[in-house]
């Protein structure tokens, strides 16, 4: 099976040649084309394999990371318009086979349409040449994110109290939500909140460590914003 030039396009971009370019056309054709392959399948497998690289990636990159630190960078990277704005950077959209409705109403520039083809194209490399090319294509695609992560999740509060600040807000206030777990080891549960109203709960074995959880919460729920 033949990939039409933009698909061939966008094979380059994700740094991929297909052995199989059947999967690549089945990652981006949409549900709404009618077509008896579309993209739901490889989104769904997608979406484990982004999830199981980026684990991989922030366990390397941090090493002495709680658990409280590591899931909100994982959020962030991981989430639908994470994905979607991958896809725009390297114009997956203009590669998508849509249906004419679809195509008249934007689809090609959509946050779900373009996340679930990200994850579906993710899937697609991994099942025409394994783990260790959709590895490489996810971090060659993500590495500037992972890094970006790092940084707020070093110092989450201050990250945080400097996003409030830059928009006239008051600094985020942390809300002790309570303690569990027996004395030797206890489980806190702090929660971050901004004048506008947003907040986000963090879990540490310390109230500091569990403020700094909350404010990275936080701030991987702001999503572009931050």
């Amino acid at each position: 099976m033949k990939l039409s030039q933009a698909m061939t396009a966008a094979a380059g971009r994700l740094g991929h040649a297909f052995a199989r370019p059947e999967l690549l056309i089945e990652a981006l054709t949409h549900p709404s084309t009618g077509a008896p392959a579309d993209n739901q399948r490889l989104e769904f497998l997608g979406d484990r394999v982004l999830g199981l690289v980026i684990v991989e990636a922030l366990l390397a990159d941090d090493p002495g990371a709680s658990e409280g630190v590591l899931a909100p960078r994982l959020n962030a990277l991981v989430r639908k318009e994470t994905c979607a704005e991958v896809a725009q950077e390297i114009d997956l959209g203009a590669a998508l086979k849509l249906g004419r409705s679809e195509a008249l109403s934007g689809g090609r520039r959509k946050t779900a349409l373009l996340g679930d083809a990200m994850e579906a194209a993710i899937a697609a490399i991994y099942r025409d040449a394994g783990l260790d090319a959709a590895r490489a294509a996810v971090l060659r695609l993500w590495g500037p994110r992972i890094a970006a992560t790092r940084a707020q999740a070093q110092d989450p509060k201050t990250a945080l109290q400097e996003w409030a600040q830059a928009r006239g807000q008051q600094p985020p206030e942390y809300v002790d939500l309570g303690r569990s777990g027996p004395d030797h080891a206890p489980v806190f549960t702090v929660e971050a909140r901004l004048d506008d109203g947003r907040a986000a709960r963090g879990e540490a074995t310390s109230k500091r460590a569990a403020q700094k959880a909350a404010a990275a919460a936080l701030l991987a729920n702001l999503g572009d914003d931050a």
